[in-house]
């Protein structure tokens, strides 16, 4: 088993990596502080795992949530049903939520945690791969409006986040290559190394191999991990984890929520923010082909929506969380393992790439 950290003073706390962790009974039952805890999961994901969690938690008195799977339930309206669940049955402040699907139960159910009687524990249990490299690590808890993604949440952390590599084992294809789109931002926007690594171990990631993905998994991890410790609250550094979601969010919005998978919108994303770049003389053509090529080695999508232009977009945009002042704000790449934040983009040049 692998433990990282992050670092967080006295809210910081472990992700623990291997295969089998839904069957620590030992290991889970140490981030549980009081006897009541409840699970929030999907009708995706819960038949194949809650049991094996439940049975995993039979010391301790245990219900559950199943909400409907996809970003379209990352809503209002299933945050007020997982609110209503915790009053009727008389949860209170010691109760710990259980996250157990991907990045959309996680989202909720953190955000949930966080607004319950002005905040719950709550744990991790991420189920694929996008939720295991990103969104499970960090603290970003929110749920979707119509107008934007992601734009009501807090920033509140996990007591502990489990990374059960088994449980890609039943990921269809069409998720895993949407959650390789996360991990192979990583290299893009800050570690060359990786980059290079993912380009000669496709074949072995795609085989599934158990050895490669926690490599990769930890390697993503750690990424994200020290990023947060440096910049919990996006103020500075951590907007480079947004390269490709400027553009990628819009697509989403646009599109209908759950369309578009989240990673495969990032890829189209990272490959705008990648043009611009060019456009800007600020990357070179041959860095755009290695993007593009392995994103296509995960048959990601290269290009926005037929149905989406520059007015399409711009509307989005101007809602970004990371614009300031007015002024649009991207993170563009400025070599593989470099990007930076530019405010420097007028509209003239999206017009010429969108």
């Amino acid at each position: 088993m692998t433990t990282l950290q992050v670092k967080l003073g006295t809210r910081s706390y472990p992700i623990y990596i291997d295969s089998g962790l839904l069957s620590n009974s030992d290991l889970l039952s140490s981030h549980i502080r009081s006897k009541r805890v409840c699970i929030v999961s999907n009708d995706i994901v819960a038949p194949l795992y809650i049991e094996q969690l439940k049975h995993s938690l039979k010391n301790f008195d245990v219900d559950e949530i199943v909400l409907p799977d996809g970003e379209a339930e990352k809503s209002l309206a299933n945050f007020e049903r997982i609110m209503s669940h915790l009053l009727t049955g008389t949860h209170g402040r010691d109760t710990t939520l259980i996250a157990l699907g991907g990045g959309v139960i996680g989202d909720i159910t953190g955000f949930a945690a966080a607004c319950y009687q002005r905040g719950i524990d709550f744990i991790q249990v991420p189920t694929t791969v996008l939720s295991q490299v990103d969104s499970s690590v960090g603290g970003k808890t929110a749920v979707n409006h119509p107008l934007g993604k992601n734009m009501i949440g807090a920033f509140y952390q996990p007591k502990a986040v489990f990374i059960d590599l088994a449980t890609l084992t039943t990921l269809p294809i069409r998720e895993f290559n949407a959650g390789m789109a996360e991990v192979i931002k990583y290299g893009i926007l800050g570690d060359s190394k990786f980059f290079t690594w993912l380009e000669d171990n496709v074949a072995e990631i795609q085989a599934g191999e158990s050895t490669v993905l926690m490599q990769m998994i930890e390697c993503c991890c750690q990424c994200k991990a020290n990023i947060v410790a440096e910049d919990e609250t996006e103020a500075g550094v951590r907007a480079l984890l947004n390269l490709g979601h400027t553009f990628g969010h819009a697509i989403e919005a646009d599109q209908g929520y759950g369309k578009w998978l989240h990673g495969e919108a990032v890829a189209a994303g990272m490959v705008i923010a990648s043009k611009l770049a060019v456009a800007m003389n600020l990357l070179e053509v041959s860095d755009l082909r290695r993007v593009e090529a392995l994103l296509s080695a995960f048959n990601l999508p290269l290009i926005a929506p037929e149905n989406m232009g520059f007015n399409e977009f711009i509307c989005h945009m101007r809602r970004d969380k990371k614009n300031l002042a007015g002024k649009l704000r991207f993170i563009l790449p400025t070599a593989i393992g470099q990007s930076e934040i530019n405010d420097d983009v007028s509209e003239e040049m999206l017009q010429q790439i969108l």
